[in-house]
């Protein structure tokens, strides 16, 4: 069948689903961002140690882990839409709980929760927009789910900084007598609330419909997204991909007939570790001590981070326009060297730079080489590694252990997370900026090679074609 008629019939809505599906996206980075302008506020709040301090930033990611590794069997075996609008609700009310938080534990315990919800939307949302959209633009589709990440986080961003320049910092008195970091967490409440109601809009995705057996309303929901004369077809397309008689189960991940785990499995487990082995996330997690680290004032530092925002929001555009042209293999590669000669460029900067008074200390155009570097390092991301493999994880697996296989890569994405973020700060005392960078630098070019060698092209393939 032709995927012509079903976009000229069903384009508009196509769109408009997946919009509302990304807005757990938006979440996923408003939770990730609204951290970084609250960590001394709630350090004095709940009179934090340094190290209570640090797991408050870090115990969400061990929540999103927890989320993500079960997230894709509950859609298995619940649908995908009834697990999103939980996610919506734990959103809610971790946005809700982590603002009246009154000590660390029960600070941890809300963000945990929230953490949980991230993980869920973090491989629900953009398998749900593969499996309703087009192979034709199901790239493009799919990379909303990355383009929603960084808009959260910069709106993250932004709103710290008004609230907190209206209560004259983060401690300081704003609204109804509470404190300015509470209404930060607040403010999570009100996309939280509209991904909530926006999903009771959106029709169940019709392959698990299949899987569970009900064919019938899966026609149904068909006949809205492509052509009604190739409804039945699609719908003995995917019953054929679902040969087994039981419902999708974390057990089909293996292959009994081989006796070995789905080789593809391995793919999506090393394209969910490598994204952030190579450390994106230092730059965005610890953008501020990481400039000042290598010399910049606190302004400049703050700046920059204003600035690497912008250049991932570009540079994602940039990949949404290209990744259906041009497909998902050739982004990574070109992404992959890409960071490999800026983290290098990166490590040999700030591994050559003097230290003065205890600090490194970057001369003139060094700063400006490094700045330049970093951004560049930012855009190579954006444009490849960032929505590439949220667009591969959930469209590169078979039907029958989809959730499975999602929840697996999705675990072992926010471990490898959590993993950069509490090294980051160890590796920065004992081999400093430059050595940090050259191990980031030395994943980058690994990945290369992994993509390389291992990575199939999904460009234009319905989900019915996809190996095992």
């Amino acid at each position: 069948m032709t995927n012509t008629s079903q976009e000229k019939s069903n384009t508009p809505f196509i769109i408009l689903i997946s919009m509302i599906a990304a807005i757990g996206g938006f979440l996923f980075g408003f939770d990730s961002g609204v951290i970084n302008g609250t960590v001394e506020a709630i350090k004095v709040a709940f009179h934090s140690s340094a190290a209570a301090s640090g797991f408050n930033v870090a115990s969400m990611l061990l929540g999103c882990a927890g989320g993500a590794f079960i997230a894709g069997n509950l859609a298995d075996r619940f649908g995908r839409k009834k697990v999103m609008i939980a996610t919506a609700l734990m959103f809610t009310i971790s946005a809700w709980g982590s603002g009246i938080s009154t000590s660390s534990g029960e600070f941890v315990l809300f963000r945990l929760f929230g953490g949980f919800a991230i993980g869920a939307a973090s491989v629900l949302c953009p398998a749900y927009i593969s499996e309703i959209a087009p192979a034709a633009i199901r790239g493009r589709l799919s990379s909303l789910q990355q383009l929603a990440i960084v808009l959260g986080l910069f709106a993250a961003f932004l709103s710290n900084y008004l609230i907190a320049l209206g209560a004259h910092g983060a401690s300081g008195h704003f609204w109804l007598g509470c404190e300015g970091w509470q209404w930060m967490f607040w403010v999570g409440m009100v996309p939280a609330t509209i991904f909530l109601f926006s999903l009771f809009l959106i029709p169940e995705s019709p392959r698990y419909l299949v899987a569970a057996g009900k064919s019938a309303e899966a026609a149904t929901i068909l006949t809205r997204l492509i052509h009604p004369d190739h409804v039945s077809e699609k719908v003995r397309e995917i019953q054929e991909t679902l040969k087994a008689d039981h419902k999708p189960r974390m057990a089909d991940l293996y292959d009994t007939a081989k006796k070995r785990i789905h080789p593809i499995l391995w793919v999506g487990i090393g394209l969910a570790a490598f994204q952030q082995l190579i450390g994106i996330n230092v730059v965005f997690y610890y953008g501020e001590v990481l400039w000042q680290a290598a010399g910049f004032t606190q302004a400049d530092a703050l700046l920059q981070n204003v600035i690497s925002g912008a250049v991932n929001i570009i540079s994602t555009l940039i990949a949404i326009s290209l990744i259906d042209k041009f497909g998902r293999k050739p982004l990574l590669l070109v992404g992959s060297v890409g960071m490999a000669i800026t983290l290098g460029a990166l490590a040999y900067l700030f591994g050559t730079s003097p230290i003065v008074d205890g600090n490194l200390k970057l001369s003139g155009s060094n700063g400006l080489y490094a700045l330049l570097a970093a951004n560049a390092y930012v855009f190579f991301f954006g444009v490849s590694w960032g929505p590439v493999m949220w667009v591969m994880l959930g469209e590169m697996f078979s039907n029958q252990f989809r959730g499975a296989a999602l929840s697996i890569s999705g675990f072992v994405q926010w471990i490898a997370n959590f993993a950069i973020t509490m090294t980051f700060p160890i590796m920065l005392v004992g081999i400093g900026l430059g050595g940090s960078y050259t191990v980031y630098a030395i994943f980058a070019v690994v990945s290369a090679v992994f993509v390389f060698k291992a990575v199939r092209e999904t460009k234009g393939l319905e989900l019915e074609q996809m190996g095992n």
